[in-house]
């Protein structure tokens, strides 16, 4: 009988000190994601800032200026009139 309750006490420890762990993974993972340098496995250096920040905002607001400007002024775009190939050479 006091193996079972030692077994029992065991796994609920266990399992409380488990469940602690998630709550704290959840708030410190993005934390060391972006302290990590990226050969480590961090962010790479084009990653947008995060919602709720000020500099998402004004990602935000420049991503959707560049999307209202014309397409000739878009530097994105394709020049008019650039030689695009209508078919791909058949691959053997």
């Amino acid at each position: 009988m006091r193996v079972h309750i030692a077994i029992f006490v065991a796994l609920a420890a266990s399992s409380v000190a488990l469940g602690g762990c998630s709550s704290i993974n959840e708030r410190m993972a993005p934390i060391v994601g972006e302290t990590l340098p990226q050969w480590a496995g961090g962010l790479p250096k084009d990653v947008p800032p995060r919602r709720g920040t000020p500099e998402y905002d004004a990602y935000m607001k420049e991503r959707e200026q560049k999307r209202l400007e014309p397409a000739a002024a878009n530097a994105n775009a394709a020049a008019p009139g650039a030689s695009q190939p209508t078919s791909l050479d058949p691959v053997h």
